[in-house]
């Protein structure tokens, strides 16, 4: 499911005010709206389903809170993608503090089934990038960030986003020519 501002949502605007209300059926809409597409994002930088799972129920948990900073400047769902992405790397930030392991981490679970294996390669080689380089590649090559954009979601310089990717890259490169 694509994610569209806020325009291509005649009723989005009504909703965003709706959720600022209180109205839980306006919050219903938007996950409806929104909902796939943030956890494929979440999914992406956290690396397992769970933890996915829980970003989404955050972000929307947390979405009337948040939409008393929403300005209505610019696309509503670059905006919530943004607050999805932070909601992650905050979660990645307290799981590394916590040295937790997923169970499908500890358990050697290979992701191949939905996939080829060069899809499982590159999932892991992704997977196994520290959280800030991978945050980077996931917001640049999958979601179609700008370096600025990523700059200003991850609270780093733009010259830091390049070099966190050419960084990224250059590892992932190093990992799926060792692996083949």
């Amino acid at each position: 499911m694509a994610i569209h501002p806020v325009s291509e949502h005649p009723q989005s605007a009504d909703l965003v005010g709706g959720v600022r209300n209180g109205d839980p059926a306006a919050l219903g809409l938007l996950y409806d709206a929104f909902g796939a597409g943030l956890f494929r994002l979440a999914y992406r930088l956290t690396g397992t389903r769970e933890d996915a799972e829980d970003v989404v129920h955050d972000v929307f948990v947390g979405l009337p809170e948040a939409l008393t900073r929403y300005e209505e400047r610019g696309q509503f769902g670059a905006w919530l993608r943004r607050v999805t992405a932070r909601v992650a790397l905050m979660r990645q930030r307290k799981a590394h503090r916590r040295q937790e392991v997923g169970l499908d981490s500890a358990a050697g679970v290979a992701s191949s089934a939905h996939g080829t294996s060069e899809d499982a390669a590159l999932r892991a080689a992704l997977d196994a990038l520290p959280a800030d380089q991978r945050a980077v590649v996931v917001l640049k090559e999958m979601e179609g960030y700008t370096h600025a954009e990523i700059a200003t979601t991850l609270g780093i310089s733009h010259v830091t986003s390049r070099v966190r990717l050419l960084r990224a890259l250059r590892r992932m490169r190093r990992q799926l020519e060792e692996d083949t």
